[in-house]
């Protein structure tokens, strides 16, 4: 055979085999633009506002916060679109809680909900009043309506509960079959409100009555966590993940594009977590940067489909200090340690895909 003769077939048996690659690089590609053109995005920020707090619970997200004296709460299917803010309480026109409402939180337990809180019987600055109460609702509706527990004891005296102590930012933590109550406070109440400030843990004895003396836990002391106007540990966050169990707190000035988040890791589930060794500091695990100012205070939840991990956070809406605040969210991962990796704060404006689970609801 003359070996010529096999050029012509060779010749199209390779260019029907290259236009053969082509077609399906070419379609697989277009699938991945169609793809991308039809992936359901959202930007940050979501909303306007600060300390950020999310549950989930039978399908939907509820939001909890504060302002015009009250505390509201909103109910949502979409993590990225928190609902309207119905308020559920108002402050009373008298009392430790008649002013200055911050930061609530709403959680779940026998079948009835609970709002923590801090607040003041002083309006406006030095903010030297705070101290921590509890809401409880009548029904399991987080609309409520609620009841006024009263003042959480958040001293070193359980016997005296006027030697209560300010506190912010209380959160709780169901550990081991135990409940305990977490939180911001001061060593000493003070007449400034250029106070230090440090974590604190108590055994409660049920979701309205802490039952021990306080056992501070960490105290603003590493590089990351000093060297500004004010030393402070506060907004503490339970993160539980497989076996392990942490408390992700913001740390430096709130007012300032230096606040950020720390991390207190428990050495073991079954270590007494009212023993401050037994708790092992890092950080800084989430800043900001010179898009994204002062991240702080954060929550977290899954995404509807419960695959995904995301973190609710502030974030201030200039390098001005001041608490002039946003809200936002972006999904996070594990390192191979099981601790949280947060990655760095997504720009504003920048899209990023909605919740898994989320693009048909």
């Amino acid at each position: 055979m003359n070996p010529k003769s096999l050029v012509v077939p060779l010749f199209y048996g390779l260019l029907l085999s290259a236009c053969a690659f082509s077609c399906v690089g070419t379609s697989q590609q277009q699938a991945e633009e169609s793809k991308a053109a039809t992936e359901k995005t959202f930007t940050n920020p979501i909303a306007d506002g600060a300390d950020p707090w999310v549950i989930r619970k039978d399908g939907y997200y509820y939001t909890c916060g504060s302002g015009r004296g009250g505390i509201y709460v909103s109910k949502s299917k979409k993590l990225t679109e928190p609902g309207e803010r119905v308020v559920v309480w108002k402050a009373p026109e008298s009392g430790w809680n008649r002013s200055n409402v911050w930061a609530p939180e709403l959680h779940f337990f026998g079948g009835k909900w609970y709002i923590y809180y801090a607040a003041a019987k002083k309006p406006g600055g030095p903010f030297i009043f705070q101290r921590s109460g509890v809401l409880e609702s009548v029904s399991d509706d987080p609309f409520g309506p609620y009841t006024d527990r009263g003042m959480l004891y958040t001293g070193d005296n359980l016997q005296d509960t006027a030697t209560v102590k300010w506190a912010i930012d209380l959160t709780p933590l169901e550990l081991n079959g135990r409940l305990y109550a977490i939180w911001s406070g001061w060593e000493e109440n003070a007449p400034t409100d250029k106070t230090k400030q440090h974590l604190y843990i108590a055994r409660m004895q049920n979701p309205w009555t802490i039952s021990s003396n306080r056992v501070k836990i960490s105290s603003p002391v590493e590089l990351w966590e000093t060297g500004g106007e004010l030393d402070l540990n506060e907004g503490p966050q339970v993160l539980k993940h497989k076996d392990r169990v942490f408390i992700v707190y913001s740390t430096r000035e709130s007012w300032l594009k230096e606040y950020r988040l720390g991390q207190l890791a428990l050495t073991d589930t079954l270590q007494d977590p009212m023993q401050a060794k037994n708790w092992i500091k890092s950080g800084p695990v989430f800043q900001g940067t010179d898009q994204v100012f002062g991240v702080g205070h954060c929550s977290f939840a899954k995404s509807p489909d419960g695959t995904e991990d995301w973190i609710i956070y502030h974030a201030k809406k200039s390098t001005k200090p001041g608490w002039e605040r946003d809200i936002r969210l972006q999904p996070y991962t594990w390192k191979a340690d099981g601790s949280p990796d947060f990655g760095v704060p997504v720009p504003t404006g920048v899209p990023v895909k909605v919740p898994s689970g989320e693009e048909d609801l």
